[in-house]
């Protein structure tokens, strides 16, 4: 007997993941809003006050952190649903230290 081997998955499961998929594309875009807006204020900042906002560089890592997350499972490069269905994760790395310009 030919037995083929059957996939790890369903193919309502594929769906499932396809509507969160899709769910997820608009609010990819308002992350990649947030952080270009994030980043021009810190530059009119930085401009203006000669010196960066540690808070808002904190925020936009973290906002770029949940990005990241988020594109991982877009892409099905990452099983664990973005926030809202799991914690918003944490930074992936602490930012520089000090700002150094060419």
């Amino acid at each position: 007997m030919n037995e083929q081997a059957q996939p790890p998955f369903t193919r309502s499961q594929v769906v499932t993941r396809l509507l969160i998929t899709i769910l997820f594309l608009p609010i990819n875009g308002i992350v990649n809003a947030t952080i270009v807006l994030t980043t021009l204020f810190q530059y009119v900042y930085l401009l203006i006050t000669m010196q960066h906002s540690e808070p808002l560089r904190v925020f936009a890592n973290k906002v770029i952190a949940y990005g990241y997350h988020v594109w991982r499972f877009i892409s099905l490069n990452d099983n664990r649903r973005p926030f809202p269905f799991t914690e918003l994760p944490g930074e992936m790395e602490s930012p520089e230290a000090e700002v150094k310009f060419p």
